[in-house]
């Protein structure tokens, strides 16, 4: 074995000794897992839309969109995804990783201030990484924290605030009002990250942005909002929604855009259709929140510990990494698709359970049933 063998086995037997080794597994059991909250994935209309568009445009888009890559279809997707969101007009990407760190790295240099939450995506902070930025961490969701960070920077440099608005692993949700307040006190740029948001929350499914009794003027502050098209539109890639004037910068400065075979255009085409069902899906989304809020419930009244999560999104934590395998693995049997997520993901390990819009009471009954009484039960 050569040396650089022996050190990626080394590297291996030291995440097996912490009982963090990962490993891809299939589908299993009910989802109560997956982000695929509308269960967009499955329809028969987004599925029949992808054939189409790949008749229409073929099955790849052949080079960047700067190049050759780009097509009717992107532009017209883009429009109708900002005017669903509220916003002057928006940026295509492959994915919410590229849309996040594309973009901090093009607004941001070694000269910039970054105020980022703690519990920001790894994707929020790679960006912030790679531009050079100096970061700023503010206590999660403390708006204390984050004005005696901001007061005490230096007035005269740039600053970017950055926050989800629902929490990936937490299920928690920004207080946006705040973060617009401190934008616009301390001149700031804000970006919020509406990834796990969009399709459950906000007028029409558009995100925290049109659910937080925000005006228009308001939402108008939020210089830059991430969406994914692989959450709850059931596809894949992710919008930057900005002003037309935020966009031609990203087109000629942002390097996963530029440097990036354009995505697929019949999924532009797919997501389209997606957009449109999405926005009629009042009861689904109603239905979704209901049934987090009942199995939410039922773990707190049985002494587990679901932290602040008011979403779709409901961390179980059981602090050691073997314990959330072994209740994962125990739920797993019973035929609920639930997984272990654990450090360095998050720094206690747990259960990350998401409610789709599948998910019956009936079927949360069965979860709850099935759980011993004594957090602790289950070693």
């Amino acid at each position: 074995m050569n040396s650089f063998n022996s050190y990626l086995s080394t590297e291996l037997t030291n995440i097996r000794s912490k009982n963090r080794f990962r490993s891809v597994k299939l589908p299993l059991g009910i989802d109560l897992s997956s982000n695929d909250y509308l269960c967009l994935s499955q329809s028969r209309e987004i599925k029949n839309a992808l054939k189409e568009g790949i008749e229409i445009y073929g099955a790849g888009s052949g080079a960047s969109r700067l190049i050759r890559g780009h097509r009717d279809i992107f532009e017209k997707t883009e429009k109708k995804f900002a005017n669903w969101v509220g916003s002057e007009n928006s940026l295509f990407l492959a994915n919410g990783f590229a849309a996040n760190v594309g973009l901090i790295d093009a607004i941001a240099d070694s000269r910039t201030l970054i105020f980022t939450d703690r519990l920001n995506h790894a994707s929020i902070l790679d960006g912030i990484r790679i531009s050079g930025a100096v970061k700023k961490y503010f206590h999660h969701r403390d708006m204390t924290h984050l004005r005696e960070l901001l007061q005490k920077s230096d007035p005269k440099a740039r600053k970017i605030i950055v926050s989800e608005t629902v929490f990936s692993m937490d299920g928690d949700i920004a207080f946006v009002k705040a973060l617009i307040s401190l934008k616009k006190e301390f001149d700031a740029c804000l970006i919020l990250d509406e990834a796990h948001a969009l399709g459950v929350f906000g007028n029409e499914g558009g995100g925290i942005a049109l659910a937080a009794n925000l005006s228009k003027e308001e939402v108008s502050e939020i210089d830059f909002r991430v969406y994914t098209g692989g959450k709850s539109l059931g596809l894949e890639g992710a919008f930057i929604a900005c002003s037309n004037l935020s966009k031609d910068y990203l087109i000629n400065t942002m390097r996963t855009f530029i440097f990036s075979t354009a995505p697929i255009p019949a999924v532009l085409f797919a997501l389209s259709v997606s957009i449109d069902l999405v926005k009629k899906m009042d009861l689904e989304r109603s239905r979704i929140l209901e049934n987090a809020n009942l199995l939410r419930s039922g773990f707190k009244k049985l002494g587990y510990e679901t932290l602040f999560s008011e979403s779709q999104i409901i961390p179980v934590v059981l602090f050691e990494e073997e314990r959330a395998l072994h209740f994962a693995q125990f739920l797993q049997e019973k035929g609920f698709d639930i997984r272990a997520i654990r450090p360095p993901t998050v720094k206690e390990s747990r259960l990350r359970i998401s409610i789709n819009s599948n998910i019956t009471r009936e079927l949360i009954q069965k979860v709850l049933e099935c759980l011993p009484n004594e957090p602790n039960a289950i070693a």
